[in-house]
């Protein structure tokens, strides 16, 4: 991985810089900012749009090739990766939306949208993975912050796009074309591996309280920003001043490393107290001898083909069970790798149709400009990445409870949210889309740790991008197939001298009313194959957190 920096404040420096890439990792979250440009300048049909988001998810979560690489290159490497496409992806589609190329098929912008947003994986990939190994004692908390801060970062790009840039979706594009990759290349030298510190610190404990609460205020700094440009005409000046005052809320995590350089802290000397605290992180057999106890129903034949295997008859190792480290085809025949890629395939995915549709269900409620809308749910995103971790944690902690049971709890709000959604009223619209926000988010902090916890860490980056194909597998049917095919349908029939003519509208609650119907009923399936997953796991969480804090089975460690 190249040189490993010594020190205590490089880490935080490196976690200071990951914000920033973070953000600019954030791109697949702000398609339905420019998407009404490539529907009216390039004359895109609704499902030609929706292909389009198709596109966008894919690239954004088919990361295999970022973690492949990101093991293997040092973090700057992977960064330079992100950078270019970046630069590539969303370069070609300036060049569309401005007609300085004409003529492009539609299968060039396809791929250059993959290409653009395939700059989140491995921007994703290089912080994520380089900030996990610095701070090896907060890999939960810390991961929570990195992908909290791509959640807001929707509301970033909205503030700036409604503001700095006056709504233009030209100039949005090419600064995400020539911005995003310079604020990367100008990241690179900070992010990078460090000498981690493996005893615990209630320093750093506050480090992270401090970089969690200055998140929160930056969001609701946004969310205020966006709500007030939008009802309110700003002067130049003031839109600059409150820009950066949001630059300053995206510099606060610089603080930490400051103030350690002004006011040092002079090391303690905890030589055997340290090795006391890291002892759980250590292996324990009690709890590996307790994970033995967790067999499926052919596990009562252990005995007999151990004996078997002992006179010569049988010549097969032990399968994993629950908790050890599985290889991928293992945990392929499982059916609570199934039973959990199928509940976030339904959640995530029908949740990113609604992202990708939200300027058009916003236009055929009778509003006009999605900028709000988008916020919204970008910071609902944001609350429920950092929220629905924190809560999780907490409970399985203290009660042993299944993190999938929070996963069930937030898809039967998602049902409520959808048949809001259907009756077309933009007085729910505003609530349902804050609703399904967190909603959305909690899919994704509550599916990390829980694929670490059944199969183990030894193969985590492998198991982790396998499950995020449910997102692009979801909007591809549920946006692409289904609301796409729904909203032109219904466009045809309120426009019936227009059947064929790519920039026809639908407006009124008939546009979407079956799609959320449709997607409504789909969580309700997902609400069961969660309720079941949590029955099923529930034995393993209780001998994972007998004691109350996570000690992992011998075998995940190398």
């Amino acid at each position: 991985m190249g040189e490993v920096k010594a020190g205590s404040r490089p880490p935080w420096v490196g976690l200071a810089a990951a914000v920033w890439v973070q953000v600019a990792a954030g791109t697949a979250y702000i398609f339905p900012l420019y998407s009404p440009s490539l529907k009216s300048v390039l004359g895109y049909s609704q499902q030609q749009l929706t292909m389009l988001g198709v596109a966008n998810d894919i690239g954004e979560n088919f990361g295999l090739v970022a973690g492949f690489a990101s093991s293997r290159f040092r973090p700057w490497v992977v960064l330079l990766a992100g950078a270019a496409c970046c630069f590539l992806g969303f370069g070609v589609l300036w060049l569309a939306v401005t007609e300085t190329v004409s003529g492009l098929p539609f299968w060039v912008l396809w791929i250059a949208l993959c290409i653009g947003t395939n700059s989140s994986a491995w921007l994703v990939t290089a912080v994520l993975v380089t900030n996990m190994r610095n701070f090896p004692l907060s890999r939960g908390t810390v991961s929570g912050i990195l992908k909290g801060y791509v959640g807001l970062s929707a509301s970033v790009f909205t503030g700036l796009y409604t503001g700095m840039l006056r709504s233009s979706s030209t100039n949005l594009l090419l600064s995400m074309a020539i911005g995003l990759p310079a604020m990367c290349l100008a990241m690179m030298y900070f992010v990078r591996p460090c000498t981690p510190s493996l005893a615990e610190d209630s320093s750093e404990q506050c480090h992270f309280l401090f970089t969690q609460v200055s998140s929160i205020l930056l969001g609701l700094y946004l969310l205020a920003f966006t709500i007030v440009s939008n009802h309110v005409q700003l002067s130049d000046g003031i839109t600059c001043v409150l820009f950066g005052v949001m630059v300053l809320f995206l510099l606060a995590p610089l603080a930490i490393p400051i103030k350690m350089t002004f006011f040092r802290t002079k090391p303690k000397h905890t030589s055997s107290s340290s090795e006391d605290k890291a002892e759980p992180l250590l292996a324990s057999s009690s709890t590996t001898n307790n994970l033995e106890k967790l067999q499926e129903p052919d596990d009562a034949s252990d005995v007999n083909m151990l004996l078997a295997v002992g006179e010569g008859a049988v010549k097969k190792k032990r399968k994993p069970k629950r908790g050890d480290d599985f290889e991928l085809e293992e945990a392929l025949v499982k059916a609570d790798f199934w039973l959990l890629f199928v509940a976030f395939f339904i959640g995530a995915g029908s949740g990113v149709t609604v992202l990708n549709n939200l300027a058009q269900i916003g236009a055929a409620a009778g509003i006009d400009d999605p900028t709000i809308l988008l916020c919204l749910f970008s910071f609902g995103n944001f609350l429920g990445r950092l929220g629905g971790g924190a809560v999780s944690e907490y409970f399985v902690r203290t009660r042993m409870l299944p993190r999938p049971i929070w996963m069930t709890c937030t898809q039967m709000i998602m049902i409520i949210a959808y048949l809001f959604y259907a009756l077309g009223l933009s007085s729910t619209l505003y609530a349902s889309t804050a609703m399904l926000g967190i909603c959305y988010g909690v899919q994704t902090s509550i599916m990390i740790p829980t694929v670490s916890e059944l199969f183990g860490l030894k193969h985590f980056g492998t198991f982790f991008n396998v499950m995020l194909l449910g997102n692009p597998l979801g909007a591809f049917l549920f946006s692409g197939l289904l609301a796409g095919y729904l909203y032109d349908k219904e466009a045809a029939e309120q426009h019936p001298g227009f059947l064929h003519h790519s920039n026809t509208s639908c407006f009124g609650p008939s546009c979407f009313r079956l799609t959320f119907l449709i997607l409504a009923g789909v969580c309700s399936l997902g609400t069961l194959l969660t309720i079941i997953l949590t029955v099923r796991i529930r034995p393993v969480y209780q001998m994972l957190y007998a004691g109350g804090s996570f000690r992992q089975p011998q075998t995940t460690h190398h």
